[in-house]
C-alpha cells in the first residue's frame, strides 16, 4: 500500500511538474527518470502533464491577460511578458505561421515549449483548434526530444 502512494506521489510531482510554465518536459522527465521511474513512464506521463493545460490556457490567457493588464499589481508583468514572447516570436509565426509555432514548441530549449506556444497563439490570435493541434504536436516532438536526450545522459 505504502509503495503505491509513494510510487503515485512521483507520477503527481513529475506530472505537477511537466505542467508549470519555466520547467515543462525538460525537467519532468529528467526528474521522472532520476526518482526511479521507466523512462517511458516518464516520458508519457511528462507528456501527458504538459499536453493538459494547452486548452486550457488557449481559452482563457486572452481574457485573463487583458484583466490582469489593468491592474495596478500585474500590468508592468504582463507587458513585459507580451512584449518579450512577440519579440521572440514575431518573425518565425509571421513566417512560417503554424509550422513556426510548431518549431517554437518543439525544440526543447529555454523559454520555448507549451506555454510560449500559447501566449503565442493568443497574441498573434492563431485559430483555436489549428494552435491547439499545433502545440500539442510540437508537445509531442519536445517530449521524445527530451526523452531521448535525457536517457543517454541519465540512463
Amino acid at each position: 500500500m505504502f509503495e503505491l502512494i509513494e510510487g503515485l506521489k512521483k507520477e503527481i510531482l513529475v506530472i505537477i511538474t511537466a505542467a508549470m510554465p519555466l520547467s515543462e518536459l525538460r525537467v519532468a522527465i529528467p526528474l521522472g527518470i532520476s526518482l526511479g521511474l521507466n523512462p517511458i513512464h516518464s516520458t508519457i506521463i511528462s507528456i501527458m502533464g504538459n499536453m493538459a493545460i494547452v486548452p486550457i490556457l488557449l481559452k482563457i490567457l486572452n481574457p485573463v491577460m487583458n484583466y490582469l493588464e489593468k491592474t495596478f499589481l500585474f500590468s508592468k508583468l504582463i507587458g513585459w511578458v507580451k512584449r518579450r514572447t512577440l519579440k521572440r516570436t514575431r518573425n518565425t509565426i509571421k513566417k512560417y505561421s503554424l509550422l513556426g509555432l510548431f518549431i517554437l514548441v518543439a525544440i526543447p530549449i529555454p523559454t520555448t515549449g507549451a506555454w510560449t506556444g500559447c501566449i503565442a497563439a493568443t497574441l498573434f490570435k492563431l485559430d483555436y483548434k489549428n494552435a491547439l493541434f499545433v502545440i500539442l504536436s510540437g508537445v509531442l516532438v519536445a517530449g521524445l526530444i527530451v526523452s531521448t536526450i535525457s536517457y543517454q545522459i541519465i540512463g
